[in-house]
Protein backbone atom coordinates (compact mmCIF):
# COMPACT_ATOMS: atom_id res chain seq x y z
CA UNK A 1 0.00 0.00 0.00
CA UNK A 2 2.07 2.67 -1.15
CA UNK A 3 1.83 6.58 -2.20
CA UNK A 4 2.56 8.06 -5.15
CA UNK A 5 2.25 11.53 -6.76
CA UNK A 6 2.20 13.10 -10.51
CA UNK A 7 1.23 16.03 -11.85
CA UNK A 8 0.19 17.60 -15.46
CA UNK A 9 -0.99 14.81 -17.09
CA UNK A 10 -2.39 17.00 -20.19
CA UNK A 11 -4.95 14.59 -21.05
CA UNK A 12 -6.90 14.50 -24.50
CA UNK A 13 -8.57 11.94 -25.49
CA UNK A 14 -10.58 13.64 -28.18
CA UNK A 15 -7.24 13.91 -29.79
CA UNK A 16 -7.74 17.41 -30.90
CA UNK A 17 -4.33 18.71 -28.79
CA UNK A 18 -0.88 17.88 -30.34
CA UNK A 19 1.71 17.04 -27.35
CA UNK A 20 4.52 17.17 -29.60
CA UNK A 21 4.74 21.13 -29.71
CA UNK A 22 5.76 20.97 -25.96
CA UNK A 23 8.93 18.96 -27.19
CA UNK A 24 9.71 15.06 -28.54
CA UNK A 25 8.98 13.56 -25.49
CA UNK A 26 5.54 14.13 -25.23
CA UNK A 27 4.81 12.12 -28.15
CA UNK A 28 2.23 9.14 -27.34
CA UNK A 29 2.57 10.79 -23.43
CA UNK A 30 -0.25 8.95 -22.14
CA UNK A 31 1.11 5.84 -23.48
CA UNK A 32 4.15 5.99 -21.58
CA UNK A 33 2.29 7.08 -18.52
CA UNK A 34 -0.12 4.25 -18.29
CA UNK A 35 2.59 1.21 -19.25
CA UNK A 36 4.28 3.42 -16.28
CA UNK A 37 1.57 3.23 -14.22
CA UNK A 38 0.46 -0.42 -14.70
CA UNK A 39 3.81 -1.44 -14.26
CA UNK A 40 4.50 -0.13 -10.90
CA UNK A 41 1.01 0.49 -8.81
CA UNK A 42 -1.67 -1.81 -7.80
CA UNK A 43 -5.15 -1.55 -6.68
CA UNK A 44 -4.13 -1.01 -2.74
CA UNK A 45 -2.07 1.91 -4.23
CA UNK A 46 -2.38 5.60 -3.65
CA UNK A 47 -1.67 8.17 -6.52
CA UNK A 48 -2.03 12.38 -5.75
CA UNK A 49 -2.94 13.70 -9.39
CA UNK A 50 -1.37 17.66 -8.62
CA UNK A 51 -3.52 19.08 -11.19
CA UNK A 52 -3.89 20.03 -15.03
CA UNK A 53 -4.64 16.60 -15.55
CA UNK A 54 -6.91 17.59 -18.37
CA UNK A 55 -7.19 20.10 -21.55
CA UNK A 56 -11.23 20.01 -21.90
CA UNK A 57 -12.94 23.15 -21.67
CA UNK A 58 -16.09 21.36 -20.36
CA UNK A 59 -17.31 18.03 -18.18
CA UNK A 60 -18.35 16.51 -21.62
CA UNK A 61 -15.18 15.98 -22.88
CA UNK A 62 -13.18 16.12 -19.39
CA UNK A 63 -15.44 12.99 -18.22
CA UNK A 64 -13.26 10.87 -21.07
CA UNK A 65 -10.06 12.20 -19.59
CA UNK A 66 -11.80 10.61 -16.13
CA UNK A 67 -12.83 7.53 -17.17
CA UNK A 68 -9.33 7.03 -18.92
CA UNK A 69 -7.73 8.02 -15.31
CA UNK A 70 -10.37 5.26 -13.24
CA UNK A 71 -9.73 2.21 -15.35
CA UNK A 72 -6.26 2.65 -14.16
CA UNK A 73 -5.42 0.76 -10.67
CA UNK A 74 -5.25 2.57 -7.50
CA UNK A 75 -6.88 5.52 -5.31
CA UNK A 76 -6.51 8.84 -7.23
CA UNK A 77 -6.46 11.93 -5.17
CA UNK A 78 -6.97 15.03 -7.34
CA UNK A 79 -6.40 18.87 -6.87
CA UNK A 80 -7.03 21.59 -9.64
CA UNK A 81 -4.57 22.63 -12.12
CA UNK A 82 -4.97 25.99 -13.98
CA UNK A 83 -5.78 24.42 -17.20
CA UNK A 84 -8.55 22.37 -15.45
CA UNK A 85 -11.45 24.26 -16.87
CA UNK A 86 -13.91 21.25 -17.16
CA UNK A 87 -13.69 21.07 -13.09
CA UNK A 88 -16.56 22.04 -12.15
CA UNK A 89 -18.82 21.32 -8.37
CA UNK A 90 -16.77 19.61 -5.82
CA UNK A 91 -19.86 17.98 -4.37
CA UNK A 92 -21.06 16.27 -7.99
CA UNK A 93 -17.48 15.49 -8.67
CA UNK A 94 -16.73 13.35 -5.18
CA UNK A 95 -20.02 11.56 -6.44
CA UNK A 96 -18.48 10.49 -9.85
CA UNK A 97 -16.12 7.63 -8.74
CA UNK A 98 -15.48 5.38 -5.75
CA UNK A 99 -11.57 5.07 -6.97
CA UNK A 100 -11.04 9.49 -7.74
CA UNK A 101 -11.60 11.73 -4.89
CA UNK A 102 -11.03 15.56 -5.44
CA UNK A 103 -10.08 18.16 -2.96
CA UNK A 104 -11.50 21.62 -2.80
CA UNK A 105 -11.73 22.74 1.10
CA UNK A 106 -11.51 18.70 2.09
CA UNK A 107 -9.01 16.24 2.59
CA UNK A 108 -8.62 12.79 2.11
CA UNK A 109 -7.05 9.61 4.36
CA UNK A 110 -4.05 7.80 3.96
CA UNK A 111 -2.89 5.47 6.96
CA UNK A 112 -2.35 8.09 9.33
CA UNK A 113 -1.36 11.19 7.00
CA UNK A 114 -4.32 13.42 5.59
CA UNK A 115 -4.20 14.30 2.08
CA UNK A 116 -4.70 17.66 1.92
CA UNK A 117 -4.73 20.58 -0.83
CA UNK A 118 -5.68 23.41 -3.50
CA UNK A 119 -4.48 24.46 -6.78
CA UNK A 120 -2.69 27.70 -5.94
CA UNK A 121 -1.86 30.43 -8.01
CA UNK A 122 1.00 32.83 -9.08
CA UNK A 123 2.94 34.10 -5.99
CA UNK A 124 3.77 37.83 -5.16
CA UNK A 125 6.68 38.65 -6.83
CA UNK A 126 6.22 36.59 -9.54
CA UNK A 127 6.65 38.80 -13.30
CA UNK A 128 3.11 40.63 -13.89
CA UNK A 129 1.68 39.83 -10.63
CA UNK A 130 -1.30 42.12 -10.66
CA UNK A 131 -4.64 42.68 -8.73
CA UNK A 132 -6.00 40.04 -9.69
CA UNK A 133 -3.34 37.65 -9.28
CA UNK A 134 -3.56 38.99 -5.55
CA UNK A 135 -7.36 38.03 -5.29
CA UNK A 136 -6.84 34.95 -6.46
CA UNK A 137 -3.99 33.62 -4.35
CA UNK A 138 -5.68 35.05 -1.20
CA UNK A 139 -8.45 32.74 -2.50
CA UNK A 140 -6.14 29.97 -3.14
CA UNK A 141 -4.40 30.34 0.78
CA UNK A 142 -7.96 30.45 2.16
CA UNK A 143 -8.48 27.05 0.65
CA UNK A 144 -5.32 25.34 1.61
CA UNK A 145 -5.71 26.38 5.27
CA UNK A 146 -9.28 25.41 4.98
CA UNK A 147 -8.17 21.80 3.75
CA UNK A 148 -5.73 21.76 6.60
CA UNK A 149 -7.94 22.84 9.23
CA UNK A 150 -10.33 20.13 8.43
CA UNK A 151 -7.68 17.43 8.66
CA UNK A 152 -6.93 18.86 12.14
CA UNK A 153 -10.27 19.00 12.91
CA UNK A 154 -10.60 15.38 12.29
CA UNK A 155 -8.23 14.77 14.43
CA UNK A 156 -5.28 14.38 11.78
CA UNK A 157 -1.60 15.29 13.14
CA UNK A 158 0.37 13.94 9.84
CA UNK A 159 0.03 16.13 6.54
CA UNK A 160 1.04 15.80 2.84
CA UNK A 161 -0.08 18.57 0.79
CA UNK A 162 -0.46 18.97 -2.80
CA UNK A 163 -0.95 21.93 -4.92
CA UNK A 164 -0.39 22.41 -8.72
CA UNK A 165 1.46 25.61 -8.72
CA UNK A 166 4.74 25.99 -7.38
CA UNK A 167 4.27 27.13 -3.72
CA UNK A 168 7.66 29.12 -3.25
CA UNK A 169 7.70 32.44 -5.73
CA UNK A 170 10.22 33.03 -8.60
CA UNK A 171 13.46 34.13 -7.26
CA UNK A 172 13.35 31.48 -4.00
CA UNK A 173 10.61 34.53 -2.76
CA UNK A 174 9.19 33.13 0.53
CA UNK A 175 4.75 33.00 0.04
CA UNK A 176 1.84 32.72 2.34
CA UNK A 177 1.74 29.00 0.94
CA UNK A 178 5.17 28.06 2.54
CA UNK A 179 3.74 29.92 6.11
CA UNK A 180 0.76 27.45 6.47
CA UNK A 181 2.74 24.50 5.88
CA UNK A 182 5.35 25.71 8.03
CA UNK A 183 2.34 26.18 10.27
CA UNK A 184 0.51 22.67 9.72
CA UNK A 185 3.98 21.07 10.01
CA UNK A 186 3.15 19.50 6.52
CA UNK A 187 6.25 16.75 6.30
CA UNK A 188 5.69 16.83 2.24
CA UNK A 189 4.14 18.93 -0.70
CA UNK A 190 4.01 17.46 -4.38
CA UNK A 191 3.77 20.35 -6.89
CA UNK A 192 3.36 20.58 -10.55
CA UNK A 193 3.56 22.89 -13.33
CA UNK A 194 6.55 23.51 -14.59
CA UNK A 195 8.25 21.89 -17.48
CA UNK A 196 11.34 22.15 -19.51
CA UNK A 197 13.67 24.46 -18.89
CA UNK A 198 11.50 26.27 -15.80
CA UNK A 199 11.78 22.98 -13.29
CA UNK A 200 15.46 23.44 -13.70
CA UNK A 201 15.07 26.16 -10.98
CA UNK A 202 12.40 24.23 -8.93
CA UNK A 203 12.73 24.43 -5.47
CA UNK A 204 12.85 20.75 -4.18
CA UNK A 205 14.12 18.56 -1.49
CA UNK A 206 14.29 19.49 2.47
CA UNK A 207 13.64 22.93 2.89
CA UNK A 208 12.91 24.28 7.10
CA UNK A 209 12.03 20.75 7.63
CA UNK A 210 9.22 20.24 4.75
CA UNK A 211 10.48 18.10 1.56
CA UNK A 212 9.23 19.75 -1.41
CA UNK A 213 8.38 17.00 -5.00
CA UNK A 214 7.94 18.20 -8.03
CA UNK A 215 6.25 15.83 -10.08
CA UNK A 216 4.95 17.16 -13.61
CA UNK A 217 4.57 14.29 -15.44
CA UNK A 218 7.65 15.30 -18.06
CA UNK A 219 10.10 16.17 -15.21
CA UNK A 220 9.64 13.41 -13.72
CA UNK A 221 9.71 11.22 -17.11
CA UNK A 222 6.47 10.10 -17.06
CA UNK A 223 6.60 7.79 -14.30
CA UNK A 224 4.16 8.56 -11.02
CA UNK A 225 7.11 9.14 -8.57
CA UNK A 226 7.04 7.05 -4.85
CA UNK A 227 6.20 9.16 -2.17
CA UNK A 228 5.61 6.43 0.73
CA UNK A 229 6.65 3.07 -0.04
CA UNK A 230 5.29 -0.23 0.90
Amino acid sequence: MALFAISDLHLDMTGDKPMDIFGDNWIGHDRKIKSNWMNKITCEDTVIIAGDISWSMNMGDGFLDLQWIHHLPGKKILVKGNHDYWWNGITKLNSLYDDMSFIQNNFFPYKDYALCGTRGWNCPGSENFSQHDEKIYKRELMRMRNSLSCAVEAGYSKFIAAIHYPPIGEKFMSSGFKDIFEEYKVEKVIYGHLHGETSLKAVTGDLNGIEYILTSADYIDFDPKIIIGR
